[in-house]
């Protein structure tokens, strides 16, 4: 099959390179000459530290040719630039099965990144993949299990045939609500745990806050007409257990920049030279919440912790004390 991967970030390359493994003819797309002309010339990437893009994936910064006659699209660009790029993509879109791996919610519009392709594409035919899975980790063929959120058949067999083998494990849900809520929400938890980590508080703290943040996320997917019992998947618990737990996630190194009292350069500066989901996701939770009823404490005070210059210790007391 032919595959495109929109986006040469760290883990749209991670994808290809599963993608190509399973004899699929892979395309990865970017936008920025500079971005290709590296991975072309050197077959590498700065994401993607000590990792060989195979010589058989093609990277091009010609849409038209990417999405030609391809098979399945695979979205892997940060949520802040999803729009103008899938709006790129309707001109040459014929209704091709699109396998999500963006996470996040938009700013603005406050939809999740499911919806903001169905509008933009007018499609049925999409799939959201999501779970604990460092790009890094995908590269080097590490096992890993995601979940495949999907309600359309022809593209949950495509998606499926184009990602599984022995090490890369795919589990079918028809839960994309809740999918999306939990692959979103994790990272702004991670940002808290890397707060109390930050903190010098010590794992059993981080438990805790696992914990009170996983019934927090179910009431979040009830709240919103999904399936509660996602929290238990790959999506769920997985994603948020390796997320909130390793310095490998940019979400947790950021908050831990937060607790251990980091300089005010020193949190712009990463914050500039990162690309931190969780952050860009705050703001839209927040709103999402709001106009949902449906109440998320913790995420009103990580709001208030980022944006509004509560003290981090804030985060202990509010775990203790929460009902």
């Amino acid at each position: 099959m032919k595959i495109t991967v929109l986006g040469a970030g760290a883990y749209g390359c991670a994808l290809a390179q599963i993608l190509n493994e399973n004899k699929n003819n892979v395309y990865i797309w970017t936008p920025f000459e500079e971005e290709a002309n590296l991975i072309i010339e050197k077959r590498e990437t700065t994401k993607l530290p000590n990792i060989k893009i195979n010589k058989n994936i093609n990277i091009t910064t010609n849409l038209e040719k990417a999405l030609e006659n391809t098979n399945l699209i695979v979205i892997a660009i940060p949520t802040a630039f999803l729009s103008n790029s899938i709006k790129k993509v309707k001109p040459y879109y014929k209704n091709t099965p699109v396998c999500i791996a963006t996470k996040g919610i938009e700013q603005n519009t406050n939809l999740f990144v499911y919806d903001v392709v169905k509008n933009i594409l007018n499609t049925e035919k999409l799939a959201v993949i999501s779970g604990p899975s460092f790009a890094i980790d995908i590269a080097k063929s590490s096992p890993v299990g995601l979940t495949l959120a999907c309600q359309d058949k022809e593209t949950i067999e495509i998606t499926t045939k184009a990602l599984s083998n022995n090490h890369f494990k795919l589990r079918k849900s028809y839960d994309i609500i809740g999918t999306e809520i939990c692959g979103s929400v994790k990272n702004i938890i991670a940002i808290a745990s890397g707060i109390l980590n930050g903190l010098g508080m010590p794992e059993s703290t981080a438990a805790m806050l696992i914990t009170e943040s996983l019934h927090d996320i179910k009431a979040l997917i009830k709240g919103l007409g999904g399936d509660g019992s996602t929290v238990l998947s790959y999506a769920g618990f997985g994603d948020l257990l390796l997320t909130a737990t390793s310095s490998k996630s940019r979400n947790y190194s950021f908050g831990k920049l937060i607790g251990s009292k980091a300089t005010k350069e020193e949190i712009e500066s990463y914050i500039k030279n990162t690309t931190i989901e969780g952050l860009y996701t705050l703001k839209s939770v927040s709103e999402l919440v709001k106009n949902k009823d449906v109440d998320i404490p913790i995420i009103n005070l990580m709001e208030k912790i980022i944006y509004e210059n509560k003290k981090p210790e804030e985060l202990i007391n509010f775990l203790i004390k929460k009902p």
